[in-house]
């Protein structure tokens, strides 16, 4: 057996937990600088422009849950569990099936976008220059989407291997570039020709292109147990079915997720441009938390997915409730330092007042219960690795209809103001933290043991 796996099996939980988890944490912790950068390149471009940005956010969103969330998860601990049962041959089949998912995925996601993309960026509340620079920004993204769903899943097949540190650093660099890139295209720094808003699609695209390059020769080389080598190149109806059938409940999570952020951008739209930037703002602010979440969750995915590979059930639940417990202290320590300096940070994304108070009423509203949202969504990544996806796809659901039921009938019925939309999604976060957690405890992992 590979000594990493050896180690998933037996070494001190915590200790390995913060090992595991320290790299993607960093990797994506420096990841989300980057997407906040972006947001000050191009809220220089003016408030439009950053209301553009905030129609085409759940997009993003969607396309990054979806490649790197729920089918990587799935590949992390369809990997993982062959590597904990000692089965390099059918993990070297996995990564073929991973790359055919991956390029399926992007072109259904391409098809998807040309029939109904500019519709629903519409319906969001997007008009004239507003619509143009969100619809152009999200034609770039996704003709290109082939590579980010491509990084996304040759990065968790090797996490599923237990190798998180090169995915990490080659993230690190590639943000690097990114960052460059972003200005460059955005702002037409550095002599590059100024795009605007879709210029920092592109950037995303050419980073992403970078990270395949070089985990594909890394999947070449010997430094692997399992390699990607032509003449594994078998697909199997049994395999797809190893990863869809944790992947195709996992997606559920961020279609209701990313349909919450759609709900909610309607919601917050009817109150006015500003009101939309302001809640683009608070939005992806929060990926100041997500990172750290994913960091952990990830690694979850791959020692759960491990020890229920190996048939240790035990120790695979001390796992998740371990690390779904640090999620959730980090993240209310993010989100209460938020809450309570709003001042110190929103500044720099905007001087506009209206655009100011909303960021400031969304983060101070959601802020504090940013720990049921660590603890859900780690423990989300940690059930992919035990492949039992009931509960967290249960509790997702209830989350899409607390908050947008709440909001819309905040906001059309009662006639309350728009921080009514963020106490709704405070409470729906509530409940979906709380029951994830509950039906771990409760013996929710044991179903397919």
């Amino acid at each position: 057996m590979d000594n990493r796996t050896q180690e998933f099996l037996s070494k001190p939980i915590m200790p390995l937990l913060i090992r595991m988890s320290a790299p993607n944490t960093i990797a994506f912790f420096i990841q989300s600088l980057v997407v906040l950068t972006e947001v000050w390149f191009i809220s220089k471009l003016g408030t439009n422009s950053l209301a553009a940005v905030a129609l085409a956010f759940p997009l993003l969103m969607i396309t990054q849950t979806m490649s790197g969330g729920a089918f990587g998860g799935a590949i992390t601990s369809a990997v993982a569990r062959s590597m904990g049962a000692n089965d390099i041959d059918r993990v070297e089949k996995l990564i073929w099936h991973s790359i055919v998912i991956s390029l399926g995925g992007a072109l259904i996601f391409l098809i998807l976008f040309l029939f109904f993309g500019q519709q629903l960026l519409f319906a969001l509340g997007g008009r004239g220059e507003i619509l143009q620079e969100s619809y152009a920004y999200c034609s770039v993204l996704f003709f290109g989407g082939a590579l980010l769903w491509l990084s996304g899943s040759l990065s968790a097949v090797l996490r599923g291997m237990g190798n998180m540190r090169f995915p990490a650093t080659l993230m690190v660099i590639a943000s690097s570039f990114q960052v460059v890139l972003s200005a460059g295209f955005i702002l037409g720094w550095f002599g590059f020709p100024k795009l605007g808003v879709p210029g920092a699609a592109v950037a995303v695209l050419i980073t992403s292109a970078i990270m395949v390059i070089v985990i594909l020769i890394k999947l070449q080389s010997n430094s692997v147990p399992a390699s990607l080598k032509k003449e594994k190149f078998q697909l199997s109806k049994s395999l797809f079915d190893n990863i869809f059938e944790v992947a195709i409940p996992a997606s559920v999570s961020p279609l209701l997720t990313v349909g919450t952020i759609l709900v909610l951008t309607g919601l917050v739209g009817t109150f006015g441009t500003e009101a939309l930037a302001g809640y683009g703002i608070g939005s992806r602010v929060e990926f100041l938390m997500i990172p750290l979440i994913f960091g952990i969750g990830t690694a979850m995915t791959s020692i759960v997915g491990a020890n229920i590979g190996a048939k240790e059930i035990i120790r695979a639940e001390k796992v998740g409730i371990y690390g779904g417990s640090t999620a959730g202290i980090v993240s209310v320590f993010i989100g209460l330092t938020l809450a309570l300096f709003p001042e110190s940070w929103i500044q720099f994304f905007t001087n506009d007042p209206k655009a100011f108070e909303v960021t400031k009423q969304y983060i101070q509203l959601v802020g504090p219960f940013y720990i049921f949202q660590g603890v859900g969504l780690s423990l989300y990544f940690a059930s992919q690795g035990a492949n039992a996806m009931k509960w967290p796809t249960i509790a997702t659901i209830i989350r899409f209809l607390v908050a947008g039921i709440g909001g819309a009938v905040s906001v059309y019925w009662l006639g309350l103001g728009i921080e009514s939309i963020f106490i709704s999604s405070s409470v729906a976060m509530t409940i979906f933290g709380i029951m994830i957690f509950v039906s771990i405890k409760r013996g929710a992992w044991r179903v397919n043991i």
